[in-house]
């Protein structure tokens, strides 16, 4: 069986895991129990069957997490910047250790339902040429923390860092061309979920088990 991952080799896959998780209560809300295993270890399977190569972006202590065997790519920028920092970060790692890796894949690292299909669909819009960046959207909504973006863009970023009010990453992808790549919402019992819902609460965690556990079933039969 081929590997879906091989398709996508010159890509380097990138976990968004800089937040502070306030809603949470403070913490390492990635690492809180989502099925039989920490949330973060179900994104790291989602993506590793995606890309040949993934690293975590986080600040703090990195031997937290340790047990996972990635690379942890902490952001330049201190005080927890934001996904962009993160972006940036990622672009510039990548380029040090896999100089022949043409684009970064990021991902969010409290979304654990986000399409299998994700980074193979987002390379089809480039490779279409329907855009320079490739991103997200699903329900009407754009999701740019879910893109993939040209490592040959990352000087440009850094610069527009240096200079900008504002650390945003729609701010920085629209100076780009952009591609919007839909993806249909998943299937559940009550109501369909979005495959980009991110875990911010308790709450959030209960309906990620409720979630995880219907789509466990349908596997089963």
């Amino acid at each position: 069986m081929t590997d879906p991952a091989s398709g996508n080799a010159d890509i380097i896959g990138c976990i968004l895991a800089g937040g502070l998780s306030r809603r949470m209560g403070g913490g390492d809300k990635t690492l809180k129990v989502l099925g039989e295993k920490p949330m973060l270890g179900s994104v790291i399977d989602r993506l590793r069957t995606q890309t040949p190569h993934v690293i975590i972006n986080a600040n703090g202590d990195p031997q937290r997490l340790q047990a996972f065997d990635l690379p942890v790519v902490a952001d330049a920028i201190a005080g927890f910047a934001g996904p962009l920092a993160g972006l940036s970060a990622c672009m510039d790692w990548t380029a040090d250790h896999y100089p022949d890796a043409t684009h970064i894949a990021t991902v969010a690292a409290d979304t654990p339902f986000f399409p299998t299909d994700l980074v193979s669909r987002l390379m089809q819009a480039i490779t279409a040429d329907e855009g320079e960046i490739a991103i997200a959207t699903s329900g009407g909504h754009h999701h740019p923390v879910f893109g993939l973006w040209p490592v040959s863009l990352r000087h440009h970023l850094t610069q527009w860092m240096q200079e900008t009010d504002t650390y945003k990453v729609m701010a920085w992808a629209r100076l780009h061309r952009l591609a919007m790549v839909d993806f249909p919402m998943i299937a559940a019992v009550l109501e369909d979920i979005d495959p980009f819902f991110n875990v911010n609460t308790p709450a959030d965690l209960s309906t990620a088990e409720a979630l995880l556990e219907q789509m466990q079933a349908q596997e089963n039969g």
